[in-house]
């Protein structure tokens, strides 16, 4: 026990300085976390700026028909790894080093159809959005066509081979067998 009241701290004094100091530190602690926030936020627009710029390729062209031709390529060769993107859209690696063959090439001086050719010897047909017409190919764009006009075929020939029944002669046959069944 206690031995004498002079020493002993009354609760609601003690209390109170505990909520000041817990108060004082939630304070520090808020001005703190609003540093941290707006420092990360900073970061991340800095960030962020900086990406943009590292992400877009600079190609500065003599002529606007070779940017114009520029353009056009890279609208009309596809990504080799995305598939169903153009290398213009494609954020591929292999995307930005076809691009930037496109402009070597183009400022080589080497014309749309020499681009296209280089790039297929190099990724193959399926680089370029307009196959070339071969018999495989063919084959693709003709035999849906062909099987539909088979299947109309088959169908007229069927229709016309067995003549159509009168109806008056089903019934008839119907009768009878109805008739048949009950004897």
């Amino acid at each position: 026990m206690l031995a004498s009241n002079a020493t002993h701290i009354p609760c609601e004094a003690y209390k109170v300085d505990t909520d000041v100091h817990v108060a004082h530190n939630k304070t520090i602690n808020f001005s703190v976390f609003k540093t941290l926030v707006t420092r990360f936020f900073a970061l991340l627009l800095i960030v962020g700026a900086f990406s943009v710029h590292a992400a877009e390729d600079k190609f500065t062209f003599d002529t606007s028909a070779q940017r114009e031709s520029f353009l056009k390529l890279t609208a009309e060769l596809r990504c080799p790894m995305c598939q169903n993107q153009n290398i213009a859209d494609s954020d591929a690696m292999i995307a930005h080093d076809m691009r930037r063959k496109v402009y070597t090439l183009l400022k080589q001086g080497k014309t749309e159809q020499e681009v296209i050719e280089f790039m297929k010897s190099r990724y193959g047909d399926f680089v370029h959005y307009q196959p070339p017409v071969t018999a495989a190919t063919l084959w693709l764009w003709a035999g849906p066509v062909l099987f539909i006009f088979i299947a109309l075929l088959v169908v007229i020939r069927r229709k016309s081979v067995t003549p159509p029944e009168d109806m008056a002669a089903k019934l008839a046959k119907a009768d009878k067998m109805l008739e048949q069944e009950k004897e």
